[in-house]
């Protein structure tokens, strides 16, 4: 089924395919931070039965379970028939995407204005993100241990915030810049307000440090054990005349996440344990505890295998990994028509025809890629066509033009079989980002026909 239009198993009846992007749309309207998705991702699995692992002392077939670390990573499972050691089907995607973060000081005074000073998160093209409406959330941490929730800028009623930017008439200079810096990473500074105090030192900084206090009860000083995350306002929302696309905040990776969350949840207990694992920090090179090179993955599948009785497990891990299959759940990048010289059309992903599969992605000679083996590519083709699921072979542009990352090359490393599977998406990277809806619906359907295979 090699780049045949998806729409046209639904020309008859659109409705699974805008009924499931419906659903869709909400996740991604609600959950725009790593937290808020695994907040909504353990809501939605207790909700069709999901225990949390810690409340389980032993495994049998059916059980469902999950593991949080650190509120920014999940992995659920659906525990199999056979045993662990013959491997694991897994969906692995990534909830971050990029976006600007306060820094750890981040409340400035300036000539009558109040900003917060900001450090932007993974690949972005500055100036991008100016003059656009946009949204606060995070939390901020007391010493008290009492962790307070902000969201500022979603509902209808509450202000936004923005990032000015210079009038034609005054950015000749400005305009005479390489694009990449039109705009300085320490220009990203968000107007926060204007309002003075009536009296005493920075006056407007004190009023508004006053608004948060009185609102959220926190100090200036509290925001150094804060996590403050800025992103665009708004919900998504359908794009295109006809309403075949969705325009919408992080896309990548989160179209992929929320369709392997909801094909492991839609699934019924299958011969072989079903895994979907989402984790942090893949947009700035999959690092720290909550990133796919922490052993948090690694962690859990030990727990399980504790739970159903191994004797040796680190032997058993070694043999699990060995026999596992998975699909590293990401984005690719959409063949856009009004920007072909950076792409082979013949080896691009197009909106509108299914899920995609990179083989290998990378830059240059595939530095940093997984580079799948044909074997394996070869069983999930056959997958794909036996259940009918639309799907397209791409790379990430030229050669010598494109390139990128998953963490498919990581779970590589602990030598199971993997490859990028994912949704193609147009202005990857921008504040709003755009995706066919019958390629989200089709890689739903391809995901559920991998954990059920």
């Amino acid at each position: 089924m090699y780049k045949k239009l998806a729409w046209e198993k639904y020309l008859d009846d659109l409705s699974p395919v805008y009924d499931f992007c419906e659903d869709y749309k909400a996740f991604i309207s609600e959950c725009k931070t790593e937290r808020l998705v695994v907040k909504e991702a353990v809501q939605l699995l207790v909700e069709h039965g999901f225990k949390d692992a810690s409340t389980v002392t032993k495994l049998k077939a059916g059980d469902k379970l999950y593991f949080v670390n650190k509120n920014k990573n999940i992995a659920a499972y659906i525990i199999g028939k056979k045993p662990l050691v013959e491997g694991v089907r897994i969906l692995g995607a990534h909830i971050d995407s990029p976006r600007l973060d306060f820094k750890e000081r981040p409340i400035l005074e300036r000539d009558g204005f109040v900003y917060g000073n900001t450090h932007y998160y993974g690949g972005i093209k500055k100036y991008q993100w100016v003059t656009i409406p946009l949204a606060i959330h995070g939390v901020v941490c007391l010493k008290d241990g009492t962790t307070i929730d902000v969201n500022i800028g979603e509902d209808e009623k509450d202000p936004v915030i923005g990032i000015s930017d210079l009038l034609p008439h005054l950015a000749r200079q400005q305009m005479q810049k390489p694009a990449g810096n039109i705009i300085e990473g320490e220009d990203l500074d968000v107007s926060l307000g204007s309002l003075p105090l009536k009296e005493g030192d920075h006056k407007v900084k004190g009023y508004l440090l006053k608004l948060l206090k009185d609102k959220y009860g926190f100090e200036e000083e509290d925001l150094i054990s804060s996590e403050i995350e800025i992103t665009p306002a708004g919900k998504a929302r359908d794009y295109g005349l006809d309403g075949s696309m969705i325009l919408g905040y992080g896309h990548d990776d989160r179209s992929c996440a929320y369709t392997s969350l909801r094909a492991l949840l839609d699934v019924q207990p299958t011969e072989y344990t079903s895994c979907c694992v989402l984790v942090d920090k893949e947009e700035v090179g999959s690092i720290g505890a909550t990133g796919a090179q922490s052993h948090f993955f690694e962690n859990s599948l030990v727990k399980l295998l504790e739970l159903s009785g191994s004797k040796d497990t680190h032997q058993d891990i070694i043999t699990l990994f060995e026999h596992s299959h998975m699909l590293s759940s990401d984005v690719s990048a959409g063949f856009d028509p009004i920007y072909p010289s950076v792409s082979d059309r013949d080896n691009s992903a197009l909106l509108g025809y299914g899920l995609t599969f990179n083989k290998y992605v990378g830059a240059g000679g595939k530095s940093s890629s997984n580079d799948a083996n044909p074997e394996y590519y070869a069983w999930i083709r056959k997958i794909m066509d036996e259940n009918n699921v639309n799907w397209q072979s791409a790379e990430i542009g030229k050669v010598d033009a494109g390139g990128g990352g998953t963490i498919a090359f990581i779970l590589g490393n602990y030598n199971l079989d993997v490859i990028d599977a994912g949704i193609p998406v147009h202005s990857m990277h921008a504040p709003m980002e755009v995706v066919s809806k019958v390629d989200v619906y089709e890689a739903y359907l391809g995901y559920q026909a991998f954990l059920t295979k």
